[in-house]
């Protein structure tokens, strides 16, 4: 099942602003939720303004959401992890 996968404004200026190390690894982890939308090692997000999933590529994390109906995934933030959980 392939899913699309969608980087909002934000996030895709966020991945410009990566180191280069880091942004291959996070590269190739956005091009594998387009067939698995649920990697190993997902989470999805708990709290009051919490919505959708994350994924962990070393320090950084990939915050993103799943439409199942419209086969869509829409990442919003690709941060480091002492800011990914910020508001923004």
């Amino acid at each position: 099942m392939i899913y699309s996968v969608l980087l909002e404004h934000e996030a895709e200026k966020e991945l410009r602003q990566l180191p280069a190390k880091v942004l291959k690894r996070v590269d190739k982890r956005i091009v594998d939720l387009a067939s698995e939308p649920w990697p190993r090692g997902n989470v999805k997000l708990k709290g009051k303004n919490a919505e959708g999933y994350r994924i962990k590529v070393g320090d950084y994390r990939i915050l993103y959401t799943v439409d199942k109906v419209t086969k869509i995934i829409k990442i919003y933030r690709i941060k480091h992890r002492r800011e990914a959980y910020r508001k923004m």
